[in-house]
C-alpha cells in the first residue's frame, strides 16, 4: 500500500462518520464557480491509481498517444493528468522545479506534445508545506505556482491535502482558485481535500470538482463505499461544479469486467468525473469497452448537470437510481445487483418522476431497444451487475408560483423589482424589517403529503435569513447563502408537508433582511436520508457505530437495548408541520427484533422488526410519523432485550 494511501486512510477513518455521512433535508448549493471550464464532468487520465511515483516523460507522451489510438479521445476524454512525484526542489527564487531526471525536457515541453496529439495536460500539487510523497507543496506559494503552470500551458491542477496541519480547506483552496483566475488562463482546479470540511457546502464556489471520499482503492468494496458517500450530496453538483467519488479503478485487475462495468456505470449516473486510471496502452478489448461506450458516457456529460440519486433499495442490496436528463421526460436508471445472485429488479415509473403511461426503455449496454412499457420495467440483473436504462416518458413536473403574482399577498416594504435573470424578467425584495412578507397564496396540491419546495432567489450578502411558515404553522427559520449578485439566482431546497387544494408558503424575517423572491417550485421530491452514526446524533449506554459493508456510508449503530443503549436522531429537519413517511433501514440476523420509537420526547411505540437473514443484510421498515417545522428528534430504544442495529432512516 502507498505511504500517501496509508496517510489518507487514517484520516478518512477519523472524519467518515463526522462529516459526510449525513445528509441533510435542506440543501444549500453555493453558486457556482465561473471559470468558463468542465460544464461538464472532466473526462482523461490520471497516473496515480496505476504507475503511482514511477512516472516519467515518456509514460505520459505513451499515455498520451494512447488515449488517442485507443478511441479514448473520440469517446470524449481529453485530460492527461500527471499526479504526485513529478517535482522536486524550489529553486532560489523559489519557483516549483520539475524533475530533470524524469522529465528531461521539461513540462512545458510536455504540454506542447500533449497540446499536439489534441488533449490537455494536468498537473499536481498540495495545499500544504509538501505532498503526500514529501514533494514542494504550494502553500504560501500559490500565485507563484499558479503563474509557473500557466506558463506551461497547463490545463487542469489537482491541489491535496497533504501536509496541512492546522490549515483551513476551504481558506487554502480559496487562495489556489484565485491565484489560477489571476493567471487569465482557463485553468480545472480539482480539490482534492477527502470531504474535509463539508467540500461540497462550500466546492462549488471554489473548485470544479471536489473530492467527498478517501482515496479509492481497486476493489469492490472499496468502489461501492466512495459511491455510497458521494451520492448523499447530489444537490451540490451543477455544471462547472461537480462531486469527485476518485478515480476509475476500470482496467487494474482488482475488479471483474462485471464490476468494471457496474463501478464505470455508477460513476457516470451519478455525474462524477471519468478520470481513467488504468495503463491506456496495454489495456484489454473489454476495459476499452467499458469505457468507451457513447451511450453510458453521454449519460455522464449530460449537459443538464444533474447528479443521479438512489430512488429504491430494498435492503439486501438491488437498488434503483436514477438520473434526469435534460431532454424532456428522459431518465437514465441503473438497475443494480450489489448481492451475491442474479435477481430481477423493478423500475417504477413513479419512482423516477414520470407518469403511469407507455415509456420507452432502451438498454445502453447492450445497445438495444426493449419497447414500450407502462408503469415500470423489470430486467434481471446479475451479481455485482447493472442494467443501465435510458427511458423516456411523460414527466410529472413541478408546479411554479412567481413571487411577483398579484395572487400573493405582500406587505410593509415588500415589493416587485426588475430581475433580468430572474423568471418573468421580476422578483419580490425588501422583505424583512419594517414588516415586509410575501406570501403566496395559492399553492395548489391534489393530496395531502410530503413535497419538495424549491426556492429560488437572489441573495448580493454572504448571507440572509428568512423565516417560512406554511398554512399559518409555526415559523421555521431558513439560512440563504450568498449568490454572488442580487441579479444572480440560486436555489434553495426543502420538504413541507401540504394539505390536498390550496396552501399558504409565507416568507418573512423579523430582524433583517431576507434575500429577493424570484419563484417557488413545489413537486415530488426524494426522501432525504439521516445517517445513525452520524456524529449529530446522541448515542447513550452500549450503543456504538460499528462497520457494516451492505450500509450506507459503510457504518451502522447497533447495540442498542440492554444496558440503557439508546439511538437518538437530532436534527431531522422538515420545513412544515405534518405527516411525514418515515423509513427505517435495519439489520436483524435474529428472527425478529423490536424497537421503542419516540417522537420529540412523546410517549413510545413499539415496532417489530423482521429478521434480515444476517447482521450485514439491510431491510426496511417504512412508518407515518407527524413532525413539527424546522428539527425533530427521533429515537429508538428497547427497556427489556437488544433492538435492531440500525442504517440510517429517510424522510
Amino acid at each position: 500500500m502507498h505511504k500517501r494511501r496509508l496517510l489518507r486512510g487514517l484520516v478518512c477513518s477519523l472524519i467518515l462518520s463526522a462529516t459526510f455521512l449525513l445528509l441533510p433535508i435542506f440543501s444549500h448549493p453555493a453558486h457556482a464557480l465561473n471559470n468558463g471550464v468542465a460544464l461538464t464532468p472532466p473526462m482523461g487520465w490520471n497516473s496515480w491509481n496505476k504507475f503511482g511515483c514511477n512516472i516519467s516523460e515518456s509514460l505520459i507522451k505513451q499515455q498520451a498517444d494512447a488515449m488517442v489510438s485507443s478511441g479514448l479521445k473520440a469517446a470524449g476524454y481529453q485530460y492527461i493528468n500527471i499526479d504526485d512525484c513529478w517535482q522536486t526542489s524550489r529553486d532560489s527564487n523559489g519557483n516549483i522545479v520539475a524533475d530533470a531526471t524524469k522529465f528531461p525536457s521539461g513540462i512545458k515541453a510536455l504540454a506542447d506534445y500533449v497540446h499536439n496529439d489534441g488533449l490537455k495536460l494536468g498537473i499536481y500539487t498540495d495545499a500544504g508545506t509538501a505532498t503526500c510523497q514529501g514533494r514542494p507543496g504550494s502553500y504560501n506559494h500559490e500565485q507563484q505556482d499558479a503563474n509557473t503552470y500557466a506558463s506551461w500551458g497547463i490545463d487542469y491542477v489537482k491541489e491535496d491535502w497533504c501536509n496541512t496541519s492546522g490549515l483551513d480547506p476551504q481558506t487554502q483552496y480559496v487562495k489556489m482558485r484565485d491565484a489560477l483566475a489571476n493567471t487569465g488562463r482557463a485553468i480545472v482546479f480539482s480539490i482534492c481535500d477527502w470531504g474535509t470540511n463539508s467540500p461540497w457546502s462550500w466546492g462549488p464556489a471554489t473548485g470544479n470538482l471536489w473530492r467527498t471520499t478517501g482515496d479509492i482503492s481497486d476493489s469492490w468494496s472499496s468502489m461501492l463505499s466512495n459511491l455510497d458517500s458521494s451520492s448523499q450530496h447530489a444537490s451540490s453538483a451543477s455544471p462547472g461544479a461537480w462531486n469527485d467519488p476518485d478515480m476509475l479503478e476500470v482496467g487494474n485487475g482488482g475488479m471483474t469486467t462485471t464490476e468494471d462495468t457496474s463501478h464505470f456505470s455508477m460513476w457516470a449516473i451519478q455525474a462524477a468525473p471519468l478520470i481513467a486510471g488504468n495503463d491506456l496502452s496495454s489495456m484489454s478489448t473489454s476495459t476499452k469497452n467499458i469505457l468507451t461506450n457513447s451511450e453510458v458516457v453521454a449519460v455522464d456529460q449530460d449537459p443538464a448537470g444533474n447528479q443521479g440519486t438512489k430512488v429504491s433499495d430494498n435492503g439486501s442490496g438491488l437498488q434503483v437510481w436514477s438520473k434526469t436528463l435534460q431532454a424532456n421526460g428522459a431518465r437514465a436508471v441503473a438497475l443494480f445487483n450489489r448481492g451475491g445472485s442474479a435477481t430481477n429488479i423493478t423500475v417504477n415509473w413513479s419512482d423516477i418522476g414520470l407518469s403511469n403511461a407507455s415509456a420507452t426503455v432502451r438498454d445502453l449496454w447492450s445497445h438495444t431497444d426493449k419497447g414500450s412499457f407502462s408503469g415500470s420495467y423489470t430486467a434481471n440483473v446479475p451479481s455485482h451487475g447493472v442494467i443501465m436504462l435510458k427511458i423516456v416518458g411523460s414527466p410529472v413536473s413541478s408546479t411554479s408560483y412567481e413571487a411577483e403574482s398579484s395572487a400573493n399577498s405582500l406587505t410593509g416594504q415588500a415589493a416587485a423589482s426588475s430581475c433580468s435573470s430572474c423568471s418573468g424578467g421580476q422578483k419580490v425584495g425588501y422583505v424583512g424589517n419594517n414588516s415586509g412578507t410575501l406570501q403566496f397564496n395559492n399553492v395548489n396540491v391534489g393530496s395531502t403529503g410530503s413535497y419538495q419546495l424549491t426556492i429560488y432567489y437572489t441573495n448580493g450578502d454572504a448571507s440572509r435569513g428568512a423565516s417560512l411558515s406554511v398554512n399559518g404553522g409555526a415559523a421555521d427559520a431558513l439560512s440563504f447563502t450568498g449568490t454572488g449578485s442580487f441579479n444572480t439566482v440560486g436555489t434553495y431546497t426543502l420538504a413541507v408537508s401540504l394539505n390536498a387544494g390550496n396552501n399558504t408558503i409565507k416568507f418573512s424575517n423579523s430582524s433583517a433582511w431576507a434575500p429577493d423572491f424570484d419563484r417557488i417550485a413545489v413537486g415530488p421530491g426524494p426522501a432525504s436520508s439521516f445517517e445513525a452514526e452520524a456524529s449529530s446524533n446522541t448515542l447513550t449506554g452500549q450503543a456504538a457505530a460499528s462497520s457494516c459493508a451492505n450500509c450506507s456510508g459503510g457504518q451502522k449503530v447497533g447495540y442498542v437495548g440492554n444496558n440503557s443503549g439508546t439511538l437518538q436522531f437530532n436534527n431531522i429537519n422538515v420545513g412544515s408541520s405534518g405527516s411525514y413517511k418515515l423509513t427505517i433501514y435495519y439489520t436483524d440476523g435474529d428472527s425478529g427484533r423490536s424497537a421503542t420509537i419516540s417522537i420529540n420526547g412523546g410517549s413510545g411505540t413499539t415496532l417489530n422488526f423482521s429478521g434480515t437473514g444476517d447482521w450485514g443484510n439491510v431491510g426496511t421498515y417504512t412508518i407515518t410519523i407527524n413532525l413539527n417545522a424546522g428539527n425533530n428528534t427521533i429515537k429508538f430504544s428497547n427497556s427489556s432485550a437488544w433492538a435492531p442495529d440500525f442504517d440510517r432512516v429517510t424522510i
